[in-house]
């Protein structure tokens, strides 16, 4: 036996997959691989029309951009993995690996996250300040935003696994999930694990907090001057503004908030359930985003068109 040791007894982990429905693997992978491919073409051509389109290099456009890499990363951490389990049936996954996973997965949450606060100060400004929106948000804000988001995520989570290289695995490396989760990891130690589980929750916590408040104070601010307009086409106008951005926080976090729920509180809810509703909420936002502002963003819409129809003149031309 190893003392007190920060190295594991176990050298890798084993992955199940989604528990119980092992036999279905091969067809749960076709909506993984949609929902990927989906993923990483949409958020691709977001970020695509907005680099070469210069009217679309404004702040509420640099933020969708950065949501769009986000969302290419988030579901590049998890779906390659889960795929290689439903096809390969490539279950061991090593333990740094794993660490590496897990942080990701919770960084980028985290990050996305950030990204839609950010993204409700983007339509505060322009729906409450529209005069003064372009001299609120300059360039160097728009920079640092981003970077705040991103730094906000990897210094959260960092201590996870550093937290976890703490603990030792002597009897279960068999993780019930298709993916390196952080309390699925901290529930198969066989040392005190109160730190770990006290920091994932402070931690889930105060993002989900802090956030959906942050959210929730800057569209009360945007309700209320918008219903003070006196015209109905300037309230539809405004609000239509908004109509993706709320779109994608309902999206985002009504699968995190059960996910979270359910994997604390909610002891009669199957394994199966919980993490399936845990794949959902990393790998449908990032696919339906970019259709969501496809659709409710004119701008997007008219520029997708126009890129589609002039490489295809452009091609008939030769």
């Amino acid at each position: 036996m190893v003392g007190n040791a920060t190295i594991p007894i176990f050298s890798s982990f084993f992955l199940v997959g989604i528990p119980g429905l092992e036999v279905f693997h091969c067809w749960l992978s076709i909506p993984v691989c949609f929902l990927y491919a989906l993923t990483v073409t949409g958020n691709s051509l977001i970020i695509l029309v907005i680099r070469e389109e210069s009217s679309l290099h404004q702040p509420m456009f640099f933020f969708l951009c950065m949501l769009a890499f986000n969302d290419i990363a988030i579901a590049s951490t998890t779906a390659p993995r889960m795929l290689d389990i439903f096809w390969l049936d490539a279950r061991v996954i090593g333990f740094d690996v794993c660490l590496a996973q897990m942080y990701l997965i919770h960084t980028f949450s985290i990050i996305e996250s950030a990204l839609l606060v950010v993204m409700a100060f983007d339509r505060y400004v322009a729906i409450c300040y529209p005069l003064h929106y372009t001299t609120i948000l300059t360039t160097p804000l728009v920079i640092k935003l981003g970077v705040i988001s991103v730094a906000r995520g990897a210094i959260m989570v960092l201590p996870c696994p550093l937290l976890i290289k703490r603990l030792r695995y002597c009897t279960q490396n068999v993780i019930q999930h298709a993916y390196c989760e952080h309390m699925a990891v901290v529930k198969l130690a066989c040392s005190n694990t109160y730190i770990n589980r006290s920091y994932g929750i402070f931690v889930a916590l105060s993002v989900i907090l802090l956030d959906i408040g942050l959210i929730s104070v800057s569209y009360v601010k945007i309700l209320h001057v918008v219903f003070r307009l006196s015209s109905k086409d300037a309230r539809s106008k405004a609000l239509g503004t908004c109509a993706a951005h709320i779109c994608t926080i309902l999206i985002t976090y009504t699968p995190a908030l059960f996910s979270f729920l359910t994997h604390r509180i909610g002891k009669r809810v199957p394994p199966s359930i919980h993490i399936i509703f845990a794949s959902i909420y990393l790998l449908v936002p990032p696919a339906v985003n970019p259709m969501v502002y496809g659709v409710k963003t004119k701008q997007i819409r008219e520029r997708v068109v126009i890129l589609f129809f002039r490489k295809k003149d452009k091609v008939s031309k030769h």
